[in-house]
């Protein structure tokens, strides 16, 4: 291992159910009701995958970017108000990483404003080389490119990182980059196929840099 990437929503923080509640009430306004077997299938999209899914499917007057950043208005107004914290865990693999002197970065389908939002009120920007959003990408999760974008950043061979996502897009991403994949099954994020990754865990703690390639 030469470099360590996580995915940000649903493994730095708890996010998912946040998301889905925002976006649904955003939709909701649109007098669309979404069920959450559909929303789960989209997790790991960039925000504005996810709203073109949708605005393609009920022919809503509005753009993707205009839905979305309503949606992120709200979501870092969430995170302000109930005082959010990373998942548990997260801290600590950030500080044994360090000390490893491991490179670390996060690849997020995210918004980049939204990526240094959290980071900085996590206080854990120190941490991180390099951030890297998908909404700048023509092909998001499920595709390599964010991951490949990364590697690129770090100046790391592919096969020499390793990823911690949390769903299945996500992992699909990360193994089709070339990269040592670790599911995290975060119940939030909804019944995840996590089957490409290498190993999976079920909370942040279980990671051991010394079983890592």
């Amino acid at each position: 291992m030469k470099a360590f990437i996580f995915d940000m929503d649903g493994v730095i923080i708890d996010s998912e159910p946040i998301h889905n509640k925002v976006i649904k009430e955003v939709l909701l306004k649109s007098n669309v009701v979404v069920d959450d077997k559909e929303f789960n299938k989209l997790i790991g999209m960039t925000s504005t995958s996810v709203f073109s899914y949708f605005i393609n499917k009920h022919h809503l007057p509005y753009t993707p970017q205009e839905m979305t950043n309503n949606h992120m208005t709200f979501f870092k107004k969430y995170i302000v108000e109930h005082q959010l914290k990373p998942i548990d865990g997260i801290t600590d693999l950030l500080e044994q990483l360090q000390k490893a002197n491991i490179p670390l970065a996060i690849a997020s389908s995210s918004p980049l404003n939204v990526i240094e939002f959290i980071v900085k009120t996590f206080n854990i920007d120190k941490y991180f080389k390099f951030l890297v959003s998908g909404e700048d990408l023509v092909h998001g999760k499920p595709a390599p490119d964010i991951y490949l974008k990364t590697a690129k950043k770090l100046f790391v061979n592919p096969k020499d990182c390793v990823v911690l996502e949390d769903s299945k897009n996500g992992s699909i991403a990360a193994k089709d980059a070339g990269m040592f994949c670790i599911g995290f099954a975060n119940p939030n994020s909804g019944n995840q196929d996590l089957s490409r990754a290498d190993i999976i865990i079920k909370q942040i703690s279980d990671i051991k840099l010394t079983q890592l390639p």
